[in-house]
């Protein structure tokens, strides 16, 4: 088992550490949780040792006290917490100010940064937004974040967005018991495992509409759907900039040295990075098919207008030659070819039929109406 089960030994050191690191702003006043300092921002907290959730205790003090000894970690989960929930939170684990005003802000780049001994990861959550038909202003996908602080004997979620729910991978990852016991790092690839699945599934979603309106750019008229393409160009440029600026981190969480982090959960980590690779790659090659297909919609445009050109070019000809007829029988002048004649007025109508149809088949053979 060397190497696969989170270190104890390291996390009692690093439990000294921290302790006494929070020594320095004296004792717990009452419980943190019951005190009511996080109402409306706490989502769930639980205790976990050896890789089950204890449920025995139920007092965040005793269980913050037991992490600090190193007997197990602390996951607590914030939603949308304000300033001054984050800053007791961390005066309460000791985190880093810069870390904390990134968390209380959202629209933060993806990253990974590590404070000491505590690792701080941002990552963008995305979500597909169903819609019956896309139009110039359907929204496609909505983005939100997932800030996690990841140190000895705790992890501190907090999340932006309506769609960053980890209610359900809290209660997945505590079936699994063999991977909680590797420790808070198992916690931080849980997380970032789960994005990534999502950024798969948002990705098949948006290959669809492309699909759909390729199609559709290439039927008779196909260029009046150039503003839906443009949209949905947008729409990938925002999944773009949540999955690739994550590829550093995941590639440095796959070999980070780190004892928080095990061997079998860098082995994780791998698996992770690998997934979100081909999910970068598939994001890029939409991006570069919505510019073939937007550059095939101008192309479409241009030769619309060129065909409207050419069909009013043929009826100003047809019709220049009945005006320039009547316009000379219209001068007044007394001696006039045809004038005097009495079927006069019906050959030159005759002459104008005759003239407008041959000009009319002519430019109906060259294609030009």
């Amino acid at each position: 088992m060397a190497g696969r089960r989170w270190d104890m030994g390291a996390t009692r050191r690093m439990g000294r550490v921290f302790a006494r690191r929070a020594a320095g702003d004296g004792p717990a006043r009452g419980d943190l949780v019951a005190s009511g300092k996080l109402d409306g921002a706490l989502v769930d907290w639980g205790f976990y040792r050896d890789g089950h959730r204890d449920d025995r205790i139920n007092s965040y003090t005793e269980a913050l006290a037991r992490a600090r000894r190193g007997q197990g970690f602390v996951w607590i989960g914030l939603f949308q917490p304000n300033e001054r929930q984050l800053a007791i939170i961390g005066k309460e684990f000791g985190l880093h100010a810069l870390a904390l005003e990134d968390a209380s802000e959202a629209h933060q780049r993806p990253k990974l940064e590590r404070y000491d001994d505590t690792l701080f990861a941002v990552l963008k959550t995305v979500r597909y937004v169903p819609h019956e038909d896309l139009t110039a202003t359907s929204e496609v996908v909505e983005t939100g974040e997932v800030m996690v602080f990841c140190g000895p004997g705790f992890v501190v979620t907090v999340r932006h967005g309506e769609h960053s729910e980890l209610a359900g991978l809290r209660q997945d990852l505590e079936k699994q018991p063999a991977r909680l016991s590797l420790g808070p790092g198992a916690v931080l690839h849980a997380i970032a495992d789960h994005v990534v699945d999502r950024y798969l599934e948002v990705a098949d979603a948006v290959q669809a509409d492309i699909d759909t309106i390729e199609t559709a750019m290439f039927t008779p008229r196909g260029w009046r759907s150039i503003d839906r393409v443009y949209q949905l160009k947008r729409e990938v440029l925002e999944l773009k900039r949540a999955v690739a600026p994550l590829t550093g981190p995941m590639r440095t969480l796959s070999t980070l040295r780190h004892p928080l982090i095990a061997d079998e959960t860098r082995n994780y980590f791998r698996d992770v990075d690998d997934h979100l690779l081909r999910v970068k790659e598939q994001v890029i090659s939409f991006d570069e098919l919505l510019s073939s297909i937007l550059q095939a919609g101008l192309a479409q445009v241009q030769v619309a207008e060129n065909e409207d050109m050419r069909r009013i070019s043929a009826w100003v000809a047809i019709l220049a030659v009945p005006t320039v007829i009547a316009g000379i029988y219209g001068m007044n002048f007394d001696y006039m070819p045809e004038l005097r004649i009495k079927y006069a007025y019906f050959v030159i109508l005759g002459v104008m039929l005759t003239a407008c149809t041959v000009l009319y088949r002519l430019f109906k053979r060259n294609h030009w109406l």
